[in-house]
């Protein structure tokens, strides 16, 4: 039984994740392969119950203002590297372009 929950779950994240690859352009894409390499030891949960080191981010992170976004993401902060000499200004802005189709996460909706 346990066994078959497993595979429902991954089934059902694995056509999630092709159904929404399917609605992105190529910049969402490129954004999604650069924040899954370079964000996701931070911002993408490792596991069901496991937390994020860094906020779970979304459309809605900095208040969908894509400049502050990318001011963190160049700058860094006090709990964040700087990326400016990691990432190259094209990567940032797919990155910001993926992040703006992630959808709200009904727990955390308000």
């Amino acid at each position: 039984m346990k066994h078959r929950v497993w595979t429902l779950l991954f089934l059902f994240a694995a056509a999630a994740a092709h159904a929404q690859s399917g609605d992105l352009d190529a910049t969402q894409r490129l954004g999604r392969q650069v924040f899954a390499q370079s964000c996701g030891i931070c911002h993408l949960q490792p596991s069901l119950g496991v937390k994020t080191y860094g906020p779970m981010l979304n459309k809605t992170s900095t208040a969908g203002n894509d400049e502050v976004m990318r001011a963190f993401i160049v700058n860094g902060t006090d709990r964040m590297p700087a990326f400016k000499y990691y990432l190259k200004p094209v990567e940032i802005d797919a990155i910001i372009a993926y992040v703006r189709t992630v959808p709200v996460a009904p727990s955390t909706q308000k």
